[in-house]
């Protein structure tokens, strides 16, 4: 049984990140019942950043899993030995969430060597990152990954990017303070290219089903 863990580092459970990783499982789990799809809610997790305890880095101990036990053990230890890897998250402020953030500190540390600063995973695999943001395209195209997406680069291979831009914030404007939107424009644009862009993360998931089984 091949295995794609899905890492969703939104805060909300049933809006824009959450939806488009919903539809890319639906794509991949559309291919065979050969493949497991595992979705992991970062928001719904006790865990820390890295804490530089550099137990991943003990002579004649050396792991490239991080070392510090929580609640993001199992996770990491399911991410080490699976088929496939995406990577969703809501930018804020230009960047991935905090949880998404502290999640990539505690994946890639152990990772890079200190002896010849090389960057090695314990498994190749194809990685998918996704994004939701409410800049425009033409705007706004900011890679909330940011320095994080070379060490994954190396380590696991050149990712494909999934966004969706010009996001609905929120179901009812009028409840907030948010005048600097047009509620009618994000409507407009959602209704255009939203479907779109949950069948992109649709196509995706199918495309690395397709590329892990072969």
């Amino acid at each position: 049984m091949k295995k794609i863990i899905i890492i969703d580092g939104g805060p909300r459970k049933n809006f824009n990140t959450a939806s488009m990783l919903q539809s890319f499982a639906e794509g991949a789990a559309s291919v065979s019942d050969q493949i497991e799809v595992k979705t992991v809610r970062l928001y719904g997790l006790d865990y820390k950043g890295c804490i530089s305890c550099l137990a991943c880095k003990l002579k004649d101990k050396a792991s490239n899993v991080c070392k510090f036990k929580d609640a993001l053990t199992p996770v990491l230890e399911d991410v080490a030995t699976a088929d496939g890897l995406v990577l969703g998250s809501p930018n804020y402020f230009g960047e991935v969430t905090g949880q998404m953030r502290a999640f990539l500190e505690r994946l890639a540390f152990p990772w890079l060597s200190y002896n010849d600063y090389s960057i090695t995973a314990p498994k190749r695999m194809p990685v998918v990152l996704v994004e939701t943001q409410n800049g425009s395209p033409m705007g706004n195209n900011c890679n909330g990954y940011g320095t994080m997406e070379g060490p994954i680069a190396r380590a696991l291979g050149e990712p494909e990017r999934l966004f969706a831009h010009n996001t609905y914030q929120v179901k009812d404007y009028s409840r907030y303070e948010l005048a600097g939107f047009s509620e009618e424009a994000k409507r407009r644009y959602r209704d255009e290219h939203w479907q779109n862009d949950l069948q992109q993360a649709r196509d995706a998931g199918r495309r690395m089903a397709e590329t892990i089984l072969k």
